[in-house]
């Protein structure tokens, strides 16, 4: 009898070690990837990174994981996406201008056939793929995210929109365009952008939780992007708080970023743009005004840590955050763009939205920050969102999960968005293959991370390494700690700069006659590169470019 009880607990206790409860939980089990995207949230915003916005949740992650103080986006948000999506540069990956759409190769608005998206080869895997929130890579059935690998997505097509209705905010587009699963959608009424986005993905991974196959999620939230709206119970705490105006702000964050050991404790601030108008030249009437519209952006980024909160805790609570990579990225630098009295698109906005103090926040009212708060934002970077400076490239990144295991909480080492791509890779133990679907495709130009966040290696790019990109004309190349850059239009290497980022990061002493030899190194490493990836610069299409 003793015999008979010693077998059954044996059989029992190899039924249970093969059951699939136990099979979750198996550390071979290829990790989960959550990438993370705000949309136009400046540098010094968040409060791991010093910023006076309260992200508990995002600091939170912070603090379990990786800050990154020298991530690399692309100037516009579309141009970032698709390197992220590709791991490759934005001419490769077919984005050489944000909402161009030409026959030139490198500048076709949509992903193009030279690279292969990250959702189709992870798909390949055994991964689950699912987007939410906006797409911008192009407006075509055959570019949808449905595709492009995504099995589950609900997003916008355009850059924009608003957030609380269908209303449109382009002058092409009345009504914002919404597809899921590649059919048009329409958008639930009454529903906020990041809370609707984020009950959407959460009921993608639930869809499929029990199947044991891991996911690869892209919230792409919309938010903090213009325009500024967002409920008050999100705004109303930061009333009064943005009274001193944006100049105090700055040297505030300043300050405040040296404290948290994110920028050197010798950084300074740059010279404003031309564009910002002083404070105190300011009425008492628009005071008010500028002080709302950063209460709202606030307001924004609160609301937007809330829901990253809500993502986290399904993710506890259901067994899998356990075996998730999770990483926060913003796409650019703060944004600039002030539409509403702008020649192109005011008359539209005008015709469809208010810009009325009291209606400020709500569904009827658009509302930007423009470059006076951007520059608060970008703190201590020289300008932002839309240039080739570090203020308009350098952006937060936070990367958290168990693979994290490095020691030192803040990484200072140069990387870029196209270093996302080949760490998802050898997360997914995957070969990116020389052809796909019988096309030749490009290399990846990224790197993994994974040696910097797992076996604490101190860089993954050399001083060789260079990273080049072209936006409008706008140009910037980095080769070690030298920067040659142009933001001067049209376009004329005479008006090319060059930057020594060890002796300081605000890009304010070109040192191009200092050292005519490495300008003329770097100006050498420009023109291969521009020709290797067929830079163009064609002519932008009506209202682009109308950043400033």
């Amino acid at each position: 009898m003793r015999t008979d009880f010693l077998y059954s607990l044996i059989i029992g206790i190899l039924f249970f070690s093969c059951s699939p409860k136990n099979q979750e939980t198996s550390p071979s089990q290829k990790p989960n990837i959550l990438v993370i995207v705000a949309d136009d949230l400046g540098y010094a915003d968040l409060g791991s990174f010093g910023g006076d916005i309260e992200t508990p949740n995002l600091d939170q992650l912070a603090q379990e994981g990786v800050r990154f103080t020298q991530y690399h986006t692309a100037p516009f948000c579309a141009v970032t996406r698709a390197m992220m999506l590709s791991g490759n540069y934005n001419h490769v990956a077919g984005m050489g201008s944000q909402d161009l759409v030409t026959g030139v190769p490198g500048y076709e608005g949509h992903l193009s056939d030279r690279i292969i998206p990250v959702p189709e080869l992870l798909q390949q895997a055994g991964y689950h793929t699912y987007t939410v929130g906006k797409w911008h890579l192009g407006l075509r059935p055959e570019d949808d995210p449905h595709q492009k690998g995504f099995e589950k997505s609900f997003v916008t097509l355009e850059g924009g929109a608003n957030h609380y209705s269908d209303r449109g905010i382009f002058p092409d587009a009345p009504e914002s365009p919404y597809t899921e699963n590649g059919q048009k959608a329409s958008w639930p009424e009454g529903s906020y952008s990041t809370d609707f986005y984020t009950d959407k993905l959460i009921s993608y991974i639930e869809s499929n939780r029990e199947d044991q196959q891991p996911f690869f999620a892209f919230a792409a939230y919309t938010s903090p992007h213009w325009p500024l709206q967002v409920d008050e119970k999100f705004w109303k705490k930061y009333q009064g708080r943005y009274d001193e105006g944006y100049e105090v702000l700055r040297e505030k964050r300043l300050e405040s970023l040296k404290k948290a050991g994110i920028i050197p404790s010798n950084a300074n601030l740059p010279e404003l743009h031309p564009r910002v108008s002083p404070w105190d030249s300011l009425s008492p009437e628009d005071q008010q005004t500028e002080a709302r519209k950063m209460e709202l952006y606030a307001g924004m980024v609160d609301n937007l840590d809330y829901n990253v909160g809500r993502l986290l805790t399904y993710l506890k609570e259901n067994g899998l955050y356990e075996n998730t990579l999770i990483v926060f990225v913003s796409d650019n630098g703060a944004a600039a763009e002030d539409f509403f009295y702008n020649s192109y698109f005011g008359p539209f906005l005008q015709e469809n939205y208010t810009d009325a103090y009291e209606e400020m926040g709500r569904e009827n009212s658009f509302i930007s920050y423009g470059p006076q708060w951007a520059e608060a934002g970008s703190a201590p970077y020289r300008y932002f969102k839309g240039y080739t400076t570090e203020g308009g490239m350098v952006a937060p990144m936070i990367i958290a999960g168990p693979q994290v295991i490095q020691e030192n909480p803040i990484v200072d080492q140069f990387v870029t968005v196209m270093d996302l791509a080949p760490t998802f890779y050898q997360l997914a133990d995957l070969e990116y293959p020389p052809q796909w679907k019988g096309k030749e495709v490009n290399p990846l130009a990224g790197k993994s991370l994974l040696p910097l966040i797992q076996d604490g290696q101190e860089t993954v790019h050399d001083s060789s390494y260079v990273f080049a990109l072209e936006h409008r004309g706008r140009i910037m190349l980095r080769k070690g700690k030298w920067k040659l850059l142009n933001i001067t239009t049209p376009y004329s290497e005479e008006n090319f700069e060059l930057y020594d980022l060890s002796v300081a990061l605000d890009e304010q002493i070109n040192v191009k006659d200092q050292y005519p030899a490495k300008f003329k190194d770097l100006l050498q490493e420009w023109n291969s590169y521009s020709n290797s990836v067929g830079v163009k610069i064609p002519t932008p299409r009506p209202g682009e470019g109308l950043i400033e």
